[in-house]
C-alpha cells in the first residue's frame, strides 16, 4: 500500500541536544510492505514502513509490528497525522495527504502493528520510488517567448499559474483548457481574436489577463459559466472591443476590472450589480457618458481618463414616452415594481431579456421602452475613494444618464435642478 503526501521525520532525541526539527514537510512516497526476497511468513514481523523522498529515493525503512507507540489522528480529516515509533525514537509526521487515502493507510499500519497476518494486509513491494512520485507537483509555469512554448509536451496538470506571453498565439491552446486546477491564466501580449466558451470550464480560475491582444468581443456564454463564482481579476485592456455583453454583470465576484485602451462606446448597462468591484479602469476609450447604474458602485480606485465625455444636457431631454402606456409596458412595470418572479419557463426569452435591462426612474419605479432620458453631471468621488483626473483640466466629473418614468417625475427633477442653479 502506498501514500503520497508530505513527510517530516522528527527525532525525539533532538530536544535533549538543544535542537529542534525544521517544522516543514518534504514531498514523499510512503510504502507499507515487505522487502524484496523476504520469505512470506504468517505474521506481520517482516512488514516495514518505507519513506522515499527526492533526496533519498531508495528510502528509509522502519519496522512496524509492535513498534508503534502511538497514532495522532486528531487532524486526519485535514490530511494530517503522526505515527510515533518506539525504535528508533522518531515521529513520522504526515501532511497534505488525501484524507480518505490517509485513513486507509493508517488502518493498514495499525493492523500490521497488531501482528495481523500479512495475507490480509494490502502490502506493496518496497522498491525505490520513481522521480515523478516524489517530486513536488509543478504549480507555476512562465513562458515569455515563442521558442520556449511547448509544442510536443503537455502542460503539467498540477499547474495553478500559467503565463504564456509574447508567444504570438492566435488562439488559446486546447491543452490549457484541460488544466482544471488553474487559478491564474496570463495570455497577455499575443494575437488572440476570440475566446472559446470552454474557458468557463476552468472552475478554479480567479485571474484572467488578456492585455494586448486582438479581441473584439467577450462572449456572453463566458459570463454565464462557472466564472460567475470564481473570477476576481479580469484584464481586457489594449484590445479592440466596442461593447461588453448584457450578461457581463453576471461576473459578480469581480474585484479588479481593466478595460483601458479599447474602443468602448458604453459600459455594461447593469454595472451596479458588480457589488465586489473595487478597482475599475476604462481610460482612453470612446465613452460619451456613464450608465445610470454606475451610481451603485463602491470603488477604491477609478480611472476614466481620456474619454470624450459629452456635456451634460438636463434641459434637453430625449423623450421616448408613449401615452397612454402600452399593455406590454404596464405589465413590465408591474412585474418589476412588485418584484414578481419571471423566467424562461414563464415568459418568452426576448421578454425576459427586456425585463433584465429595464431602466430605473429617479423615483425608484421601473420603465421599459417608455421613458425620458437626460444626462447630468456626477462627481466621481461619490462612487470612488481615489479618482484619476478625467481630463488634463483637473476634472473629476463625468456625465451620467438619468431616466424618468413620467412627465411628473421629470418635472419634479427639473424644479429641483433650476432651484439649485438659481
Amino acid at each position: 500500500m502506498r501514500l503520497q503526501c508530505e513527510v517530516e521525520v522528527v527525532s525525539r532525541l533532538l530536544p535533549t541536544c538543544g535542537l529542534r526539527g525544521r517544522g516543514r514537510g518534504t514531498r514523499a512516497l510512503l510504502s507499507l510492505g515487505r522487502p524484496p526476497g523476504r520469505a512470506q511468513g504468517g505474521g506481520g514481523g517482516g512488514v516495514y514502513l518505507m519513506v522515499c523522498t527526492a533526496r533519498d529515493r531508495v528510502g528509509a525503512r522502519y519496522k512496524v509490528q509492535e513498534n508503534i507507540e502511538r497514532f495522532f489522528t486528531r487532524f486526519v480529516e485535514e490530511g494530517r497525522a503522526t505515527v510515533r515509533l518506539r525504535e528508533p525514537a522518531v515521529d513520522v509526521c504526515l501532511s497534505k495527504a488525501n484524507a480518505s487515502n490517509l485513513k486507509n493507510f493508517l488502518s493498514a499500519v495499525r493492523l500490521a502493528h497488531q501482528g495481523t497476518d500479512t495475507g490480509a494486509l494490502p502490502l506493496s513491494a518496497l522498491v525505490p520510488a520513481k522521480t515523478s512520485e516524489v517530486e513536488k507537483p509543478k504549480a507555476k509555469m512562465i513562458i515569455t517567448s515563442r521558442r520556449d512554448y511547448p509544442l510536443t509536451k503537455n502542460f503539467p496538470y498540477s499547474l495553478e499559474h500559467l503565463q504564456t506571453s509574447y508567444c504570438k498565439l492566435a488562439r488559446i491552446d486546447t491543452r490549457v483548457l484541460c488544466l482544471k486546477k488553474l487559478r491564474k491564466l496570463d495570455l497577455s501580449h499575443n494575437h488572440i481574436k476570440q475566446l472559446p466558451a470552454t474557458i468557463g470550464d476552468l472552475t478554479c480560475l480567479q485571474e484572467l489577463n488578456l492585455h494586448d491582444n486582438h479581441l473584439e468581443s467577450f462572449s456572453g456564454a463566458l459570463c454565464n459559466s462557472t466564472l460567475q463564482k470564481s473570477l476576481q481579476f479580469l484584464d481586457l485592456s489594449q484590445n479592440k472591443m466596442k461593447a461588453l455583453p448584457i450578461q457581463f454583470c453576471q461576473l459578480r465576484e469581480l474585484v479588479n476590472l481593466k478595460l483601458d485602451d479599447n474602443e468602448l462606446i458604453r459600459l455594461p448597462f447593469k454595472i451596479g450589480q458588480l457589488h465586489h468591484l473595487r478597482f475599475l479602469s476604462a481610460a482612453r476609450n470612446k465613452l460619451p457618458f456613464l450608465p445610470s447604474d454606475f451610481r451603485k458602485l463602491c470603488l477604491e480606485n477609478l480611472d476614466l481618463f481620456g474619454n470624450p465625455f459629452e456635456q451634460p444636457s438636463p434641459l434637453v431631454p430625449n423623450i421616448q414616452l408613449k401615452i397612454p402606456l402600452t399593455l406590454l409596458e404596464c405589465a413590465a412595470r408591474a412585474t418589476l415594481n412588485y418584484r414578481i418572479r419571471f423566467g424562461g419557463h414563464l415568459l418568452p426569452s426576448h421578454l425576459c431579456e427586456d425585463l433584465e435591462v429595464a431602466k430605473t426612474c429617479q423615483c425608484g419605479s421601473a420603465c421599459l421602452s417608455s421613458f425620458i432620458q437626460i444626462t447630468v453631471t456626477m462627481n466621481l468621488h461619490h462612487v470612488a475613494h481615489t479618482v484619476v483626473l478625467v481630463d488634463n483640466m483637473g476634472g473629476t466629473e463625468a456625465p451620467i444618464i438619468c431616466y424618468f418614468c413620467s412627465l411628473a417625475c421629470y418635472s419634479q427633477f427639473l424644479d429641483r435642478y433650476l432651484q439649485s442653479n438659481g
